[in-house]
């Protein structure tokens, strides 16, 4: 309960304003009371990373069963910008980076295995998976990052016409993806 309000504190006014204190008086306890199920503000942070890993999940697998190949690269891409407009105080947690102990978390595995599923699907080497994982990661983390700060809203067209030339330029790459170390160092 106490994660889940410091959740819904860091929707609605921001990830930054997440604190024991704010979480009490959401709780209406007192803040020293907190102390009795969260260690400090960055156990909370925490806490929040793991639930939204978990909530992220489970919005991506149910947008890529069934599917594969660039509907499947779609559906994820389109969990995780549909998860960043709802949530946004959540997907700043997403944004932070994981303790040893989220890292291992539920949540943090089945994101990881529902991506490298989606990516498998593209038939690249297992060598290239990582690669690919933080190329995917990276495009549309960035695209959303842009889009939240307001980064696309000075000119037109909209842009969901750029998402959708992203995601097609996505699939496009990873199946042009180069397999080898030339180049590389």
């Amino acid at each position: 309960m106490i994660v889940a309000t410091a959740a819904d504190l860091a929707d609605a006014e921001g990830f930054e304003q997440v604190t024991l204190s704010a979480v009490a008086r959401r709780l209406r306890v007192q803040t020293a009371s907190l102390y009795n199920h969260v260690r400090d503000r960055a156990e909370l942070f925490a806490g929040i990373h793991e639930l939204a890993l978990d909530e992220l999940a489970d919005r991506m697998g149910a947008a890529v069963a069934g599917r594969a190949g660039r509907d499947a690269l779609v559906g994820l891409a389109e969990a995780q910008r549909a998860y960043a407009r709802e949530s946004p105080g959540r997907w700043a947690a997403l944004q932070q980076q994981a303790t040893p102990t989220t890292v291992g978390s539920p949540g943090a595995r089945r994101v990881a295995e529902l991506t490298l599923a989606v990516l498998r699907g593209y038939d690249l080497p297992e060598a290239e998976l990582v690669h690919v994982t933080r190329f995917v990661g990276a495009t549309v983390n960035g695209f959303l990052a842009l889009e939240r700060s307001g980064g696309f809203g000075h000119r037109t067209p909209a842009p969901d016409a750029s998402w959708q030339r992203t995601l097609t330029a996505l699939d496009a790459i990873v199946r042009a993806w180069p397999t080898s170390d030339e180049g590389t160092s």
